[in-house]
């Protein structure tokens, strides 16, 4: 009941600003810089967050919305979140549904807000899809994917503060090229894993870029999103795999419970197959403010270290 009076109010706060307007007089126009620094923009998740604040420098204060070990895909927007949304000059977030209702909310503020997403700036042919056709929205495990969004954030940023438009392109030129010396370094520290070994096995269907971008085999436990219930049916299955193909290491994740993790561990020992949890990985989520794993760059090289030194 607590959860339905709260989404009632986040509803009702999203009406307010619309009651006064007539059908006739149309959407407002969104607003536009005031010349007053630094930008106010709001970010929902660490990977998009970490973007910005590489492009806008210090002409932008971002405010985020979910932190360390923060679920995007089960994320309910608080009145806390509603203010920092409404008080924001700028919005940006990740798309394809990875925030789940929250995208609504998004949706509806961009007659006032200038709101934009990350992945509407990635070519659509390159998005990868699950047997039931949804679109898997994690993009950031593919490096040089979601550099090709750099440039839609300048150009949202460029649409609120057309006079910071040669600042925000070359800070996402300087941005663009860091990635791009990234993506070659995954591409390196992969390679050196053998072949027969390049299997990653997840608690949730997060990877899947990951996998084609670097070359691995990717099997998980849940979906594409958390919202997805794993069972004892997907556990048995990916035993069988495990024992088969002989792996010897899985991986949990920063955002989701080890419990289907440690039951695959189980499992495989029940048929004298040993397997160990190789690390934890950030999937959704990076990790705490201030730490390595606190920035995209960081989360990237973390979860390549882990991987490489549990399949070598």
């Amino acid at each position: 009941m607590d959860r339905l009076r709260g989404w009632c109010w986040v509803s009702a706060v999203l009406l307010l600003p619309l009651m006064g307007c007539s059908r006739s007089a149309g959407p407002a126009e969104p607003s536009t810089f005031d010349g007053k620094y630094p930008v106010e923009v709001t970010c929902t998740t660490g990977m998009v967050a970490d973007m910005v604040r590489a492009i806008g420098g210090e002409k932008v204060q971002v405010s985020q919305l979910m932190g360390e070990g923060v679920d995007p895909h089960l994320y309910k927007a608080s009145p806390g979140d509603i203010s920092k949304l409404e008080q924001a000059d700028v919005i940006v977030y990740s798309g394809l549904h990875l925030e789940g209702k929250l995208a609504e909310i998004l949706e509806r503020m961009a007659d006032r807000k200038r709101v934009w997403a990350v992945a509407d700036g990635v070519d659509s042919a390159k998005l990868l899809r699950d047997a039931g056709g949804t679109v898997d929205p994690h993009l950031w495990f593919d490096v040089a994917l979601w550099s090709t969004g750099v440039h839609g954030v300048a150009r949202a940023l460029t649409a609120y503060d057309p006079s910071g438009k040669e600042f925000y392109e070359a800070n996402a030129a300087k941005y663009s090229a860091k990635l791009a010396e990234l993506d070659v370094e995954a591409k390196k520290a992969i390679a050196r894993i053998p072949e027969s070994k390049r299997v990653l096995v997840t608690a949730h269907d997060a990877f899947g870029y990951f996998a084609r971008a670097y070359g691995l085999e990717v099997k998980s436990i849940q979906g594409i999103s958390t919202d997805s219930e794993g069972g004892l049916k997907e556990i048995n299955e990916l035993v069988r795999f495990l024992v088969e193909r002989k792996i010897n290491a899985v991986f949990a994740e920063n955002i989701i419970n080890d419990r289907n993790i440690r039951s695959l561990v189980e499992g495989c020992k029940a048929k004298d197959h040993e397997v160990k949890v190789g690390g934890e990985l950030y999937s959704d989520a990076l990790g705490k403010t201030g730490s390595p794993q606190g920035t995209y760059a960081g989360m990237i090289r973390h979860n390549i270290d882990v991987i490489v030194g549990s399949l070598q």
